[in-house]
């Protein structure tokens, strides 16, 4: 994939047909030479609120949920289905598939468009018969080991590829893998949540977080979203989602920091404030420690 390919559009308004024909089990033994190019397209997307129709393609698309919090209401496949995106929320909708969208306000998503060829290498080896097997349409799934694989995607991506086509490969065989494995008829029985946040609590608890990334909340604020002692939540939270809430709140207002540097002429220490570090020097030292540059830099980069 070039540079050039994975920034077309900014809005879906743009995603047109010819823009797109880009764990549980993993297959070690599939030779990667059988992942062909551009089998898989990665693109960040951003639309304005109103209405986006996305015509049925040829590829499957999984669209991951970037950033604040959206209402959405979206018509595919016969099925209608009416939400609050949170960040991480997954929508996964097969090939030709169209699809209507209304958003209420500006929305942000990652979008990973398969090929039927890497869906037909990565069945193979699975013995399935892709011709009777149906990737299922889903509307707002939660799914981490998908998200992670999203979020590694879109990290390389945004540093220009430095990992080469070996670890784009290993990892569109990872996403192809989880669809057929856990999001397809298929499917495998789903993972027991014992020890973790059911779906709707965890959304519940992370829209609480994106919506309050400004504000000064802590591990009780967050706890009593969903009516649990703080210790008692803590270690759901991490079994849920991977990291420990303070972690995963540091990321995300990092992450926050990173979008505002690109998009407007706030100052940084202005931006620091905004997204609920205490000073400047606190946010410069986040962002180098997770992202390797400082907010100076990344912004002299973004524009």
């Amino acid at each position: 994939m070039s540079n050039d390919e994975s920034q077309q559009g900014n809005m879906k308004m743009s995603f047109q047909p010819a823009a797109l024909q880009a764990q549980q089990n993993p297959l070690p033994a599939m030779p990667l030479r059988r992942v062909k190019a551009n089998s898989l397209r990665v693109l960040l997307i951003t639309d304005p609120p109103g209405l986006i129709e996305v015509p049925g393609l040829r590829n499957t698309l999984v669209s991951i949920h970037v950033g604040p919090s959206v209402q959405v209401s979206c018509r595919r496949g016969g099925q209608s289905h009416q939400g609050m995106a949170v960040h991480g929320d997954i929508d996964i909708i097969p090939a030709d598939t169209p699809s209507l969208w209304e958003i209420k306000e500006k929305d942000t998503a990652l979008v990973l468009s398969l090929s039927p060829e890497l869906l037909q290498a990565v069945a193979e080896e699975f013995d399935f018969d892709l011709d009777r097997t149906e990737i299922k349409n889903r509307f707002q799934v939660r799914d981490t080991q998908l998200e992670n694989i999203g979020w590694a995607l879109k990290a390389e991506m945004e540093s220009g590829y430095p990992c080469g086509n070996l670890y784009i490969d290993s990892l569109a065989v990872s996403v192809a893998t989880r669809l057929l494995r856990c999001h397809s008829s298929a499917s495998i029985e789903p993972e027991k949540q014992n020890g973790r946040l059911a779906g709707r609590r965890l959304k519940e608890v992370l829209s609480y977080i994106e919506d309050n990334l400004s504000q000064d909340i802590s591990l009780n604020d967050i706890a009593a979203v969903v009516g649990l002692s703080a210790s008692h939540f803590k270690s759901l939270f991490r079994q849920s989602v991977g990291l420990p809430v303070h972690q995963y709140l540091i990321r995300r207002r990092v992450e926050r920091a990173k979008q505002m540097l690109g998009e407007n002429e706030m100052s940084i220490s202005q931006i620091a404030l905004e997204v609920g570090f205490a000073h400047q020097s606190h946010l410069a030292h986040h962002m180098r420690r997770l992202l390797g540059v400082s907010p100076k830099v990344l912004r002299q980069t973004l524009r």
